[in-house]
């Protein structure tokens, strides 16, 4: 028998999406996924489709759900042109309020939900890491979206869904996101530090962000803002030495700041992305006794480069 009877992933054909369905296909008995676009069944993995703007029958796959975990929002990695922030703001927030609606409205709805946010929200931060209770909210369209983002999940009345905001931290994994992007720097001779490369970087091991959701599902009395990133922070410079040492490349050319401003316009792209110190501390997780498996970023790197092949 296994632990859970269903899991609901919103937004969930991406890639962290693809990483939670993993996670949880061999702990529950099935996996939806809410997507735009229905894919075949994968075992006890099922695709339900919903444009995630008005309610249809994929209402009815969150009946019953131990836990709903919202991933919805189109990527950040652009130009903030008018048009994109619009969209990045919109992408967000629509499909909150209508999970929200649907949910307040159902006699039996997800036992939790947890709608994955962003640590940026947090200041710049080189003097001190940015916990739950005393970190600083920072300022500027990225911490806006944050903002209005939390706002808009928190709003909504769910008597009988208990709700999490997961600041998540930079996700390095095997397949996607931005370790691959760091890799192939490394591999061309390019893995040096950016910007003054003082900068912290807040990341997560893609398996400790699985059993984070796993641990907030199991203790039904924590709710509310927890980050998730690991317990150490990394400067940039620290986090490419670790990579091209763990790859084996002895050469990492440095990319300085004004190179960055002509290489983010040329890929469509924002630099704060890379420049912004997020030092955060996943103080509510470690308080109530998680534990991550991987604390340090040569940690995580080793294990991720051990099973890429």
């Amino acid at each position: 028998m296994k632990a859970y009877k269903k899991i609901v992933l919103a937004g969930g054909n991406g890639y962290l999406g693809t990483v939670l369905a993993k996670y949880y296909r061999d702990l529950a008995d099935e996996v939806i996924i809410l997507a735009r676009k229905q894919k075949p069944v994968d075992g006890n993995v099922h695709t339900a489709v919903w444009d995630g703007e008005n309610e249809a029958g994929w209402t009815v796959h969150l009946a019953g759900a131990d836990m709903l975990i919202n991933l919805c929002g189109k990527n950040v990695n652009c130009r903030y042109t008018e048009k994109n922030k619009r969209e990045i703001i919109r992408s967000r927030v629509v499909p909150t309020e209508l999970l929200g609606r649907v949910i307040h409205k159902m006699e039996n709805p997800p036992k939790v939900w947890i709608n994955v946010t962003s640590a940026t929200i947090y200041r710049h931060a080189q003097d001190r890491p940015q916990d739950e209770e005393t970190g600083e909210i920072g300022y500027g369209f990225s911490i806006d979206v944050c903002n209005i983002w939390e706002s808009t999940f928190f709003k909504t009345d769910t008597p009988n869904t208990r709700k999490i905001a997961l600041r998540m931290g930079i996700v390095l994994g095997r397949s996607d996101s931005v370790f691959p992007r760091l890799l192939n720097l490394v591999r061309f001779g390019l893995g040096g530090k950016q910007g003054d490369g003082q900068q912290y970087i807040a990341w997560v091991h893609e398996h400790d962000v699985a059993r984070s959701t796993q641990w907030l599902l199991d203790h039904p009395e924590l709710n509310g803002i927890f980050n998730c990133t690991a317990p150490e922070s990394t400067k940039n410079t620290d986090m490419m030495h670790i990579t091209r040492e763990a790859y084996g490349a002895r050469v990492g050319l440095p990319a300085p700041q004004w190179l960055l401003e002509i290489g983010a316009m040329v890929i469509g792209t924002e630099t704060e992305l890379i420049l912004k110190s997020r030092w955060v501390m996943p103080k509510r997780l470690l308080d109530s006794g998680f534990i991550f498996q991987f604390e340090k970023a040569e940690y995580a790197v080793h294990d991720i480069l051990s099973i890429r092949g």
